[in-house]
């Protein structure tokens, strides 16, 4: 049933959403001033800082675009303010879609379920909030001892923080793949593994090229996925 769409795209979730995401653009209003401000404490000119933010906003738009792409897909289950808020405030796309497709598999369905309603809309708003919150939480009471455990986990060495990150970034994923892969004989997740596996075989490529061509780099997250989810399209109307 799709009938929850309407309460998901409806005024009122867009009066929830819409101050929230007003507060991100007062914030960075905030710190642009502030960052502008405190140029001269090193040394940076007013034209050095209006370059710097030039450039910088420039190379957000790649990043911005794989952003765009989930949020595109979101939207589609979850509704236009809640997709648009969520990657509005945290920016983690892949987290957010986890966290919906999670919400999902706690009710006992697929986040592209044709049974997906409006329960599970709801039951998606309070894991995507909770888990933001976490975050914050994590932040307020932690940052100050974050270093030391880091210190401890590397050794010092920061390139051991990163393998460790990115494997509890993989095993997080390859978790949810995994649940799919292993129902790949049903017709209903077929097209959604079609999309992982074309995804991630486009993705290979996509970093063998981007050394040749490394300002591809940024956009490579929002053209695997476009391609997974033409492959998943394709698949599933000829199929």
């Amino acid at each position: 049933m799709k009938d929850y769409l309407e309460i998901a795209n409806s005024p009122l979730i867009w009066g929830a959403a819409i101050p929230i995401t007003l507060l991100v653009v007062i914030q960075a209003i905030i710190f642009l001033k502030r960052a502008y401000a405190s140029a001269h404490l090193v040394d940076l000119s007013t034209e050095d800082a209006h370059r710097a933010f030039k450039i910088g906003a420039v190379s957000a738009i790649g990043p911005a675009m794989g952003v765009f792409v989930v949020m595109l897909g979101l939207m589609a289950v979850i509704g236009g303010p809640l997709a648009w808020m969520r990657l509005s405030i945290i920016g983690a796309a892949p987290t957010e879609l986890a966290a919906a497709s999670m919400a999902a598999k706690a009710m006992g369905k697929e986040l592209t379920s044709p049974e997906y309603g409006l329960l599970d809309f709801a039951n998606a708003t309070w894991v995507m909030g909770l888990n933001g919150a976490a975050w914050l939480l994590s932040t307020a009471l932690f940052t100050h001892k974050i270093e030391g455990v880091t210190h401890k986990i590397s050794g010092g060495d920061p390139k051991k923080v990163k393998i460790l990150m990115i494997a509890a970034m993989c095993g997080a994923f390859g978790y949810l793949f995994g649940n799919v892969l292993k129902n790949i004989l049903d017709a209903k997740t077929q097209p959604i593994a079609v999309a992982g596996i074309s995804s991630a075989i486009a993705i290979y490529f996509l970093e063998k090229l981007s050394k040749r061509i490394p300002k591809l780099g940024e956009y490579n997250l929002g053209i695997a996925m476009l391609i997974g989810m033409f492959c998943a399209v394709a698949f599933k109307r000829l199929i």
